[in-house]
């Protein structure tokens, strides 16, 4: 059975090189396909990905459609029993395509398996989680999530709620049947939100540290931009699949926080503080 494994390019240069030549060096070319598509970057990106040639199928989506559409158009090239999500800024370190898949193969029902990401310093990154319910949410919203287990990285392979869309693979048919990503998550969420739509399809989700990227954690976007679509994920999450309940307390906090830190950052002469969270007022 084959693999693809997509990529979605934006402004990665730098890496999306790297990351091809380690996927070959840990995998056999016989079982993959690579998917890189672009988001309209604006560096040298797709010069980068046509050097390649023939080791990758390049899609350009001629726009910045965010990750959940950017994925969903680059699917539809795929011809794999499995789909395999891989953040170009990551390189493979450890284990195989086929240790996710014997994950996947090893019990009835399992829709989805994630692998772990380690981050620059080798540190295991927070790759697997439970759901974003109002419980999680309002640590969220008070920062305490990594302290209490929101996120987590398991040692060993085990049902998870969700993992990371930085290194999942999910079985082919099982994405066309849940219509793929939500498109209106832009960046960020989207994950936990289609394992969310595969658990209530009966599908369960498997987090295994067998197969391994390091992660150089390059960001596509500013730490204001990031915390806005959080906090915009979250909450489209609740007014889908929640109450109004939650959605209208979490929204409150989170507005709260944000009116908060911006005052405390222009009382502070802290530029960084009051511009990320201002941001996130505009939901």
């Amino acid at each position: 059975m084959k693999t693809s494994i997509i990529v979605l390019c934006y402004n990665s240069s730098k890496y999306i090189g790297k990351l091809v030549e380690s996927i070959y060096e840990y995998n056999d070319s016989d079982t993959i396909e690579i998917i890189v598509a672009d988001n309209a970057s604006t560096d040298d990106t797709v010069s980068e990905i046509k050097k390649l040639k023939n080791r990758v199928k390049f899609v350009d989506n001629g726009e910045n459609y965010g990750f959940a559409k950017g994925i969903n158009l680059a699917s539809k090239h795929a011809t794999g029993d499995y789909l395999l999500f891989v953040n170009p800024d990551t390189r493979w370190q450890k284990g195989t395509v086929a240790d996710l898949v014997s994950v996947m193969e090893s019990r009835v029902g399992i829709g989805i398996v994630g692998g772990k990401l380690l981050d620059k310093n080798g540190v295991n990154e927070k790759s697997a989680g439970r759901f974003f319910g109002l419980i999680a949410g309002v640590l969220i919203a008070f920062g305490l999530d990594d302290k209490f287990g929101v996120r987590f990285s398991p040692d060993r392979t085990q049902k998870v709620d969700f993992v990371s869309g930085g290194f999942m693979m999910i079985r082919s048919s099982l994405f066309k049947k849940l219509l793929g990503f939500d498109e209106k998550f832009f960046m960020y969420v989207e994950d936990m939100e289609l394992c969310f739509r595969a658990k209530m399809g009966e599908y369960t989700t498997y987090f295994t540290p067998d197969a391994e990227l390091f992660h150089e954690a390059h960001a596509s976007g500013s730490r204001g931009f990031a915390i806005q679509n959080i906090i915009k994920g979250i909450l489209y999450f609740h007014k889908k699949h929640g109450t109004l309940f939650s959605y209208f307390i979490l929204k409150t906090l989170f507005m709260l926080k944000a009116v908060v830190l911006v005052s405390a950052g222009k009382l502070l002469n802290n530029k960084y503080l009051s511009e990320t969270y201002s941001q996130a007022l505009i939901i």
